[in-house]
């Protein structure tokens, strides 16, 4: 079992990725303690609303080998496939050398030092000169192929132009290096010339940077069809719901009946007391009808599965895998032992009172083998903070300090800390680890893991 980590993606936003084998299933529980202070809970951030806005759920093929993207011998050909074969692996090449480059670029700005900066940019730019003239090696010449591979070709040299930009934007400042600098500008500006020849864009939305960005994100979407699996949505509960406030109206209203029956049988003509009288049962029934299926509800729904993701194939349709979700806070005394003897592991003053929200997901991949040159898939769940910041108080307060015989003042934020539990089970393995999340009302400040991951039994 390959050990979830979990990260900070965006500002204010976290993800959790993790790779599955043919047949394999695999258990993710998120504990966390959310302190009362920041003012979240079912009456203010109802789970559903959580879900449906907040997290989302990708499945896609993966490989390991992000430098040299597998593709199979067919793709250069049209004569050894048909039109979803090459389509297929061509979305496929684009697919990995895309996260290749995504990746590579994330790990190369972060390199402090000036000469490694470049020597390792320099190596980027090779590979993926080498892998874009691996795809231009072939054009197909039928005209509906001609047109996936345009698409392809337009995002994947309109990609790497971006990627390189950003990798001298940020290079660290050096009056050297100018060799490595042009090398770097030659390959963009050989990019950008390379799609003006080919006439891939017009002039008007090469003008605008809205539109060829726009454009661009809908290439990456075509180019991800039949690689990133679809995803569909199933709410589990919904007739049980349904069964359940029909019930709980059905009782109310017989129970309303009965009272409006003997209160007609009590007087012997219509009053303005019968009437007061049946205008305040009518109104005690619409009070606390809503109020009560909520309260019933709530109870017979704790514990069960919400939703349910269905991941299919966008070209054969065939369904890969399957998710099912769980989002629900919860009472201290529900915790698992294990989870909560983690939380108790806090410092005194870090365990203030608090709700809990579990989230729970459950991955099982159906399919006995993948595409050829795939071995995993890869799941990604990302949990996005943002609606919890509707709810948090701006920070206000000044720092005094005393220099000498100055008094000096400076701005303080305001923090807050969410404590995590992260579990992770198979069949046959059990371990987790608590983690801290600190953050503001504009980003997440650090993600730290507290206790080292614990391996169960």
């Amino acid at each position: 079992m390959q050990k979830i980590k979990l990260s900070q993606d965006e500002n204010l936003s976290i993800k959790t990725s993790f790779r599955l084998l043919p047949q394999e299933f695999q258990q993710l529980d998120l504990y966390i303690s959310i302190p009362e202070e920041m003012g979240i809970s079912s009456s203010t951030l109802s789970e559903e609303n959580f879900f449906y806005s907040s997290i989302s759920f990708s499945s896609a093929y993966y490989s390991e080998n992000l430098h040299l993207p597998l593709v199979r011998s067919r793709f250069v050909s049209q004569q050894k496939g048909d039109q979803s074969d090459y389509r297929s692996n061509l979305n496929l090449f684009s697919y990995q050398l895309r996260m290749a480059l995504e990746t590579d670029v994330k790990q190369t700005i972060k390199i402090k030092d000036v000469e490694e900066y470049y020597e390792k940019s320099i190596e980027i730019a090779e590979q993926t000169e080498g892998l874009l003239k691996k795809l231009r090696r072939y054009t197909p010449p039928d005209k509906k192929l001609s047109s996936y591979f345009e698409n392809i070709d337009n995002f994947l040299s309109w990609k790497t132009e971006q990627a390189f930009l950003n990798i001298l934007s940020k290079a660290p400042k050096s009056s050297e290096y100018t060799e490595q600098k042009n090398r770097l500008l030659d390959l963009c500006r050989f990019e950008n010339a390379y799609r003006i020849e080919k006439k891939y864009n017009s002039k008007v939305t090469l003008e605008d940077p809205n539109r060829i960005t726009n454009k661009m994100q809908l290439l990456q979407r075509l180019g991800e069809y039949g690689v990133v699996f679809s995803k569909k949505t199933t709410h589990l509960n919904i007739n049980l719901k349904r069964l359940v406030r029909g019930s709980i109206t059905a009782i109310i209203m017989a129970f309303v009946m009965y009272i409006v029956l003997n209160a007609r049988t009590a007087f012997t003509e219509i009053t303005v007391v019968l009437i007061a009288f049946l205008g305040f049962i009518y109104g005690v029934r619409e009070t606390f009808k809503d109020e009560l299926t909520r309260v019933i509800w709530r109870r017979i729904q704790r514990g069960r599965p919400k939703w349910r993701h269905t991941f299919s194939n966008s070209l054969t349709k065939g369904r890969i895998s399957f998710q099912t979700v769980w989002l629900e806070y919860m009472r201290n005394k529900d915790l698992p032992k294990e989870v909560d003897e983690l939380f108790q592991k806090r410092r005194h003053q870090n365990k203030l009172a608090a709700h809990l929200l579990h989230f729970r997901c459950d991955s099982k991949v159906t399919v006995k083998n993948f595409l050829p040159g795939y071995e995993e898939i890869q799941n990604q769940i990302n949990i996005n903070l943002t609606p919890f910041v509707r709810y948090l108080r701006r920070g206000e307060g000044r720092l005094y300090s005393l220099d000498g015989n100055k008094i000096t003042n400076e701005g303080v934020e305001k923090r807050y800390q969410l404590n995590m539990v992260l579990v992770q089970k198979d069949h046959e393995e059990h371990y987790m680890q608590r983690i801290k999340i600190t953050m503001n009302r504009s980003k997440i400040i650090n993600i730290e893991t507290i206790v080292e991951e614990t391996e169960l039994t």
